[in-house]
């Protein structure tokens, strides 16, 4: 019912639901009210409570809250800056079903944040979050083969990407294209602005 409310925009309503079924200490609705504070869902914004909610959750095994923790280590919010923790955190997240992690670890990787890892690690993590269904593993992809000038297959990556994506990945798109005057890439710019004026691409 909580989520519902949320995709409803009663978030107010949302946040008393995620409060009430988190005093069961159920990890999945940990992880929800850690959601509700670090989104601000009905509630001030603060993610020092959400970084203790997705602690919890963690610890008990959820795997969202592994990755919801590791976003704040990423940005240094609520929590100290620290990509070795948010790396750690990404590979248990992983481990343990989310495969949005992959891209994650990937783009760590590619930024030589952790040292002796192999050359083609974070193609091959992109590779795996691709394979899995994850938007932001055919961007990365479609980055990839379009710097080594693989022209069709950074087209299907493209592509797929906006089958899957929602706004930041159309926005990613567009701003990654934006100097490709190719009408083939032209025509996936275009897709990218199309969706961006849906009313779903904010999801």
């Amino acid at each position: 019912m909580a989520q519902i409310h949320v995709n409803n925009g009663r978030l107010t309503d949302a946040f008393n639901m995620f409060e009430v079924a988190a005093r069961s200490a159920d990890p999945r609705a940990l992880n929800m009210l850690g959601r509700a504070y670090e989104r601000g869902w009905g509630v001030t914004r603060n993610p020092s409570t959400a970084a203790t909610y997705f602690s919890h959750a963690a610890s008990l095994g959820d795997a969202w809250a592994m990755f919801n923790l590791a976003d704040l280590y990423m940005a240094g919010d609520g929590v100290p800056f620290d990509i070795p923790k948010a790396y750690d955190l990404y590979l248990s997240a992983a481990q343990n079903g989310v495969t949005k992690a992959f891209t994650m670890l990937g783009l760590i990787i590619e930024d030589g944040a952790i040292p002796n890892a192999e050359p083609d690690a974070a193609v091959k993590l992109f590779e795996a979050a691709a394979n899995a269904g994850d938007c932001w593993g055919y961007l990365n992809m479609a980055r990839h083969h379009l710097s080594s000038n693989n022209i069709d297959p950074a087209l299907h990556c493209f592509s797929r990407a906006l089958d899957l994506g929602f706004h930041d990945v159309f926005l990613a798109t567009e701003r990654l294209l934006a100097n490709r005057k190719e009408p083939r890439f032209q025509n996936v710019v275009d897709r990218a602005k199309h969706y961006l004026k849906r009313p779903s691409a904010e999801r």
